[in-house]
């Protein structure tokens, strides 16, 4: 099972349109897990209409419009792994910590707000992943997005994705 993971697209305040190496792999992914901060309802629109099959969340950014169609908390049962989404795990120190405690029943949990890539794996077994933004990349050097495999009920190839800069 092939995943594509996205957050903070924040469209069209920080770009007009989603990059088209992210929209190129959108068919490619049996699930796209997008872990909030839309902005707007026509990304939204976009990756439903595109996707296979789209687990989302709504960011601290998103207004009525998104938190009416998206939970806070999204959970999904993917290739014999639990998984999670979420905007926002608070500040990186103690984040393993934390989220194991709040997330005792996932394996993975997705999540955004940073625009900083992540990938850590808790005491528990709890693998973290944030897959940047496509569209702001704060300090970061690149604009970022994940793709992942999901084999024998094992997360493998997780990548990270570097866009070029527009």
């Amino acid at each position: 099972m092939r995943l594509l993971l996205v957050s903070d697209t924040h469209l069209p305040k920080r770009a007009k349109e989603l990059p088209a190496p992210l929209l190129a792999e959108i068919p490619r992914a049996d699930v796209v897990l997008h872990a909030g901060d839309w902005v707007d309802t026509a990304t939204l629109d976009l990756l439903e209409g595109r996707s296979r099959r789209l687990v989302g969340v709504y960011g601290n950014n998103d207004g009525p419009a998104l938190r009416a169609r998206l939970p806070e908390v999204a959970r999904a049962y993917l290739g014999g792994l639990r998984f999670g989404v979420v905007h926002e795990t608070g500040s990186a120190q103690g984040r393993e910590r934390r989220c194991a405690a709040r997330f005792p029943d996932l394996d993975v949990l997705v999540f955004g707000h940073s625009h900083i890539p992540w990938d850590t794996t808790a005491d528990t077994g709890l693998r973290l992943l944030n897959p940047g933004s496509p569209t702001d990349r704060r300090r970061q050097p690149h604009c970022t997005y994940m793709t992942a495999e999901v084999t024998g009920g094992r997360l493998a190839e997780v990548a990270l994705h570097r866009l070029p800069r527009r």
